[in-house]
């Protein structure tokens, strides 16, 4: 997941050359002082919050102690963080989907995920797949909006655990389609225009009462996995 921030708002030093402080302005370097701190404060900062400190962290990451920062900066970077120091995707607005080191083995877990949700990834899988003649098509798909619309549902701190359950129930459709248009046409290859009534009798809870879990995976012995 790629992660944009606005940084306009830091200023460098060019060439090791000391330059002009703007008015409001101060080095990174700086903002441990007490001047700084009392600044920061008697803008509204809460410079203990977790939403602070995230926002710090990121801005001494990208940048270095010789750049400079402003109050309105430091503002803008804190709304790309909620109170609990989360990053906020700026598609959606939610946060608890950025993938970290600390929260990648956790990700990967299989998780109970809401009915509706489950129910309109079949649908659209199906629909794509039908359109697309079996084929993935990156630039026409809609299956974010899905993921999108059950992450409104859940709960922060199981986001990217339902994204991932998400997944595995995706490919578990996906395999059940390609199985059921091989059959009703074993010439058909992927591209190639399905067979009509191939998958009328496919159905979300056919291929789910088929699957299984395995580790962090769920399988579905039932049907060809050859994607």
């Amino acid at each position: 997941m790629s992660k944009i921030t606005d940084y306009r708002y830091l200023f460098q030093q060019m060439f090791g050359n000391a330059r002009t402080n703007l008015t409001g302005s101060f080095q990174l370097s700086q903002l441990n002082s007490k001047s700084v701190q009392a600044q920061l404060r008697a803008a509204g900062i809460d410079t203990n919050s977790k939403q602070y400190k995230a926002a710090l962290k990121e801005m001494m990451r990208n940048g270095n102690g010789a750049m400079y920062a402003n109050i309105q900066g430091i503002k803008n970077s804190m709304k790309c963080y909620d109170k609990d120091g989360d990053y906020i995707n700026p598609t959606n607005g939610l946060a608890g989907l950025l993938v970290t080191e600390e929260n990648e083995s956790q990700r990967k877990r299989i998780i109970s995920i809401p009915e509706s949700s489950k129910d309109e990834m079949f649908e659209q899988t199906k629909k794509e797949f039908l359109r697309e003649n079996g084929a993935l098509n990156g630039d026409t798909t809609r299956r974010l909006d899905v993921y999108t619309n059950m992450y409104r549902k859940m709960q922060k701190n199981d986001r990217l655990a339902a994204g991932y359950t998400m997944q595995q129930y995706e490919r578990a459709y996906r395999q059940a389609l390609l199985a059921a248009a091989r059959k009703a046409d074993p010439g058909w290859s992927i591209g190639k225009p399905i067979k009509p009534g191939a998958l009328d009798n496919i159905t979300r809870e056919d291929i789910e009462s088929n699957l299984r879990k395995s580790g962090s995976t769920l399988i579905q012995a039932s049907f060809d996995e050859s994607i």
